[in-house]
């Protein structure tokens, strides 16, 4: 059960459902997929062996054992909506024995963090998804101490993304779908470095600085693999809802010609760009 209340409702009913499912059952492969973005998220925050570090939307894990390990005399909170995957990540942390690795089911935008806790705050690719993006980041705030500091991985817009590209291009089958908004909660919600940078001043960081980081998006070891992946996602099976059997049939040929036009040595890749977002709590 999720220690405080939950506020965003929305979100928590996709991420402690199905959407939670997928992640727990392809864990190993998101975080392949996303591995370039976590090693340049770990560059960019200096963690010292005694310091406490808050993990934002922390999924499985693999993210909060590893700064956790860092602060080996410290500890590491992971803190993420789906209760799936905070079960998971509790079980590879005792596996590996990572034992100042601590994970709650729970709701950032409203937990009751105490005041002034946490030495370092992160989120890889976690922060996006927040219904009030300003109370989130107030109340992350409140936990940070002062001059503690604040690194976050989040996508930039999804034009900027090929794997997003040619999967909402494949998928769309032809109709004039509206792409995700920058800005409202969702992959993209932190796309806008503008509003995220008045919501993270508001909040009271500083120093607030956005990178441009583009790296390879991995999805699979070969086509076959890469194509059942996607096929079975989440957001196939929202793109697809509602197309006839041939339409859909149509729009998976597409989507599997994409993957063979993205295959190599290194498996099924495609371009992808992120903000590397750092700041300083005042």
């Amino acid at each position: 059960m999720a220690r405080g209340i939950i506020v965003n409702v929305d979100m928590a009913a996709a991420w402690d459902g199905d959407e939670g499912d997928d992640w727990v059952r392809e864990r190993e492969r998101h975080d392949r997929a996303i591995r370039p973005y976590h090693e340049a998220l770990l560059g960019a925050v200096t963690i010292e062996a005694t310091d406490n570090v808050l993990d934002i939307g922390c999924g499985n894990g693999e993210s909060t054992r590893d700064t956790a390990r860092r602060a080996g005399e410290g500890s590491a909170l992971g803190m993420d909506l789906s209760s799936r995957m905070i079960e998971n990540a509790r079980a590879i942390a005792s596996r590996e024995g990572v034992r100042n690795a601590v994970f709650e089911h729970g709701d950032v935008q409203a937990y009751p963090f105490d005041d002034a806790v946490y030495d370092v705050c992160i989120s890889r690719f976690g922060a996006m998804f927040f219904a009030d993006r300003d109370a989130a980041f107030a109340n992350v705030a409140r936990s940070i101490r002062k001059d503690g500091l604040l690194g976050l991985v989040a996508w930039r817009s999804p034009l900027e993304n090929e794997w997003f590209q040619c999967v909402f291009g494949a998928l769309a089958a032809g109709r004039d779908l509206p792409m995700p908004a920058p800005g409202t909660p969702g992959p993209y919600g932190l796309a806008d470095a503008d509003v995220t940078r008045r919501a993270l001043e508001g909040a009271g960081f500083a120093d607030v600085g956005f990178e441009p980081v583009d790296k390879p998006f991995w999805v699979g070891t070969d086509v076959t693999d890469a194509f059942a992946f996607l096929r079975a996602s989440g957001i196939a099976r929202g793109l697809t809802q509602g197309l006839e059997p041939d339409q859909k049939a149509r729009a998976f040929d597409t989507l599997e010609a994409a993957m063979n036009e993205h295959t190599s040595d290194a498996g099924v890749t495609f371009g992808s760009s992120a903000w590397l977002v750092t700041a300083r709590r005042t």
